[in-house]
């Protein structure tokens, strides 16, 4: 545990929250600032500071945990769909460093806003950023 985590504090059971899921290895909470009521944080209960530091044992436990919890917060909220999300680094608007995927519900007409595409790019960026991708995969 780290000390100065406030998702460690709430694995610890040192701060309140509205548990939804647990097993050995997950918990899982409503987000006290959710996108609609349901949006849920599933967290890994060893401090890992996102996706890039989870341990290969631990992914391997997420998909089938994420696809349960995923199916019972659309069945329990009645939601029309359910996006995932996953922030990684403060580049893509991590703030809490303790790594947490975002399950929420969504509804026809909820107004939530989804990011739009840069556009302009060429063939050439493309297939640049291909090979680059590729490349580091080895």
């Amino acid at each position: 545990m780290e000390t100065d985590c406030i998702f460690c504090k709430i694995i610890a059971g040192d701060i309140p929250a509205d548990k939804v899921y647990e097993d050995n290895d997950w918990l899982a909470v409503l987000d006290i600032n959710p996108v609609n009521l349901g949006h849920t944080l599933l967290l890994p209960k060893a401090h890992h500071r996102n996706l890039f530091d989870l341990p290969a044992e631990l992914l391997i436990k997420l998909g089938p945990v994420l696809q349960k919890l995923a199916r019972a917060i659309k069945d329990g909220t009645k939601a029309d769909g359910l996006n995932i999300g996953w922030n990684n680094e403060p580049a893509a608007g991590q703030l809490v460093f303790h790594s947490h995927v975002h399950l929420i519900p969504r509804f026809d007409g909820d107004g939530f806003i989804h990011w739009h595409g840069q556009g302009g790019y060429t063939k050439e960026d493309f297939a640049e950023t291909q090979e680059a991708i590729k490349k580091s995969l080895i």
